[in-house]
């Protein structure tokens, strides 16, 4: 993604960081919550159409909402 659209990444950073600040209260604790985050960011890593990090972004919002 280092090739993308520069407001991209921080929209992705910036999701990730919102969902660890959620993480913090989540029910099985942030120890099991971190990891299961981190591994779904970077199964998406290696994405480099807009479209489809935008897709990504949407999935994560839906979930910070629940």
């Amino acid at each position: 993604m280092s090739s993308t659209n520069p407001e991209l990444r921080q929209q992705v950073v910036s999701i990730y960081k919102q969902l660890l600040y959620l993480g913090r209260d989540y029910p099985q604790g942030y120890n099991y919550f971190r990891p299961r985050i981190h591994r779904a960011f970077m199964a998406n890593a290696s994405l480099t159409d807009e479209a489809e990090i935008r897709q990504a972004i949407a999935r994560a919002q839906f979930v910070q909402k629940d």
